[in-house]
């Protein structure tokens, strides 16, 4: 009698790792909300600085100090201004993601940022001219067809950060599909601790002109709203390591499991995010925005499918 082949149970420290990325990536988004709404910290660009503050910091720590994973060094200067490229596009998404929430709530950020295969497949088709099987186009139909709908169903529908939020997802696809070019040589590729690690201090260099051109005087203000209320301090400390942990946990899950199964988790993870968002903040969510974003998911779904079959 043959004995079954049994499915390998999943160790804890994986279980772990999925939980602690879930919390940090609803926690930052949740936070980055409370923030910039609810509190009335009206400063995303002041907000993205002290995240990518707390990513220098941390990377040096981790990599340089701790070595949590090896160090990967800068070989040329080419390489170099590579990288500050992408540091830029990441950056610019970032901004326009913090900004878009001061209008929009998070259920409804998240009905577009699924967008963000629909882009990355627009981008890698006309810029490394990327082709995929025509079923796996056809599946972001749904992708687009879910937001046109949650969109016309929203009732807190923001033109403008309906604008930023979309512009925030595009530069994140247009991100990924820029990374794929630039840093596809074998001697030039880094994984993305060492690659947070380079890119922090650059988005640092270019949001603090930023920061004071854009929003005069806030870091006085800052100041005068911590004496005010001290907990605004540890509301941005915690938020700015938040924002660090959710890169980490991001490659952590993804060399415990694969970037597959990523692909899987974020998707769920948006639908946590949503529900969960809507139990805090309470925001009026509509039958229509709902049938939207659940579409959108599917949709995203079947993309995932898709390209993993026709690859």
């Amino acid at each position: 009698m043959t004995q079954q082949p049994t499915t390998a149970p999943i160790p804890w420290t994986t279980i772990g790792m999925v939980v602690a990325w879930y919390g940090s990536n609803i926690g930052v988004l949740l936070l980055n909300k409370y923030l910039l709404t609810n509190y009335g910290f009206k400063y995303p660009i002041f907000l993205t600085l002290c995240h990518m503050t707390a990513c220098t910091l941390f990377s040096y720590i981790a990599i340089v100090l701790m070595k949590v994973v090896p160090l990967q060094t800068v070989k040329s200067k080419v390489q170099f201004a590579k990288i500050s490229g992408l540091s830029v596009v990441f950056c610019f998404s970032v901004v326009c993601g913090n900004v878009s929430l001061r209008y929009l709530p998070v259920s409804f950020n998240q009905a577009i940022g699924a967008t963000t295969p629909f882009f990355t497949a627009v981008f890698a088709f006309f810029i490394i001219k990327k082709r995929e099987a025509w079923l796996t186009y056809t599946t972001l139909i749904p992708v687009v067809t879910g937001v046109i709908i949650a969109s016309g169903g929203e009732p807190s529908f923001h033109i403008f950060g309906f604008i930023m939020c979309v512009t925030a997802t595009a530069a994140r696809a247009f991100k990924s599909v820029l990374q794929e070019i630039l840093l596809s040589s074998e001697g030039e590729r880094l994984n993305s601790m060492n690659l947070l690690l380079y890119m922090a201090p650059i988005a640092v260099t270019c949001l603090l002109p930023a920061t004071l051109m854009m929003e005069e005087n806030v870091v006085g203000i800052t100041i005068d709203l911590a004496r005010k209320d001290v907990k605004l301090i540890w509301y941005l400390f915690f938020n700015s390591s938040l924002a660090y942990f959710v890169n980490l946990t991001n490659f952590l899950v993804t060399k415990h499991t694969s970037a597959l199964t990523l692909q899987v988790l974020g998707n769920a993870k948006g639908a946590v995010a949503v529900v969960v968002s809507i139990l805090i903040f309470k925001n009026p969510v509509s039958l229509m925005g709902m049938v939207g974003y659940a579409l959108t998911v599917l949709g995203v779904i079947l993309y995932s499918e898709a390209k993993k079959r026709y690859s």
